[in-house]
């Protein structure tokens, strides 16, 4: 029946009882199975993760600047590692570190929230923050409308003239 109409048999569900099969042209199946998985990756957006890196000895002023800087990237969607660096001396002062990664915390709050506490590996000490959900879905849905809007504006040109014929110069 299925050579008849030009299609393939194809098991759909084998394990049932008795098992499911279906006719269907197979190739166009896997066709608009790939276009469908190429879309949905497509509108995926992929979190990226962006590293921020200070030392015990900088400046407020500076300080602030990074923290500016990491809320650009929490708003953005992405997660942010915020790494203290420890040379020499430095490294018998971890709660300096600490208090530099809990004092820009408390200047992202409004920007995302803490996934990973202040921790020590090696001679450098680690935080990680992600963006806020609401926030982080705002921003796929923006980028979901430029995708949209960006395909159809300006690409196509309609005739001035209803007749279809050459305007006359």
């Amino acid at each position: 029946m299925a050579r008849d109409r030009g299609l393939d048999l194809v098991e759909v569900a084998p394990n049932a009882m008795p098992p499911v099969c279906r006719l269907m042209d197979y190739g166009k199946f896997r066709y608009e199975q790939s276009r469908k998985d190429r879309e949905s990756r497509k509108n995926q957006h992929v979190v990226e993760l962006k590293e921020v890196r200070i030392r015990p000895k900088i400046d407020d002023h500076d300080l602030s600047t990074k923290g500016k800087q990491a809320a650009k990237f929490l708003d953005a969607g992405d997660k942010v590692k915020l790494t203290v660096l420890f040379r020499g001396r430095e490294m018998a002062h971890p709660d300096i570190g600490k208090g530099l990664l809990d004092q820009l915390a408390d200047q992202l709050r409004p920007h995302g929230s803490v996934e990973m506490s202040p921790r020590m590996e090696g001679r450098t000490m680690i935080l990680i923050m992600a963006p806020l959900k609401a926030k982080a879905a705002a921003v796929a849905e923006r980028e979901r409308e430029k995708e949209g809007n960006s395909g159809g504006q300006g690409s196509i040109q309609e005739d001035e003239n209803p007749q279809g014929g050459e305007e006359a110069l």
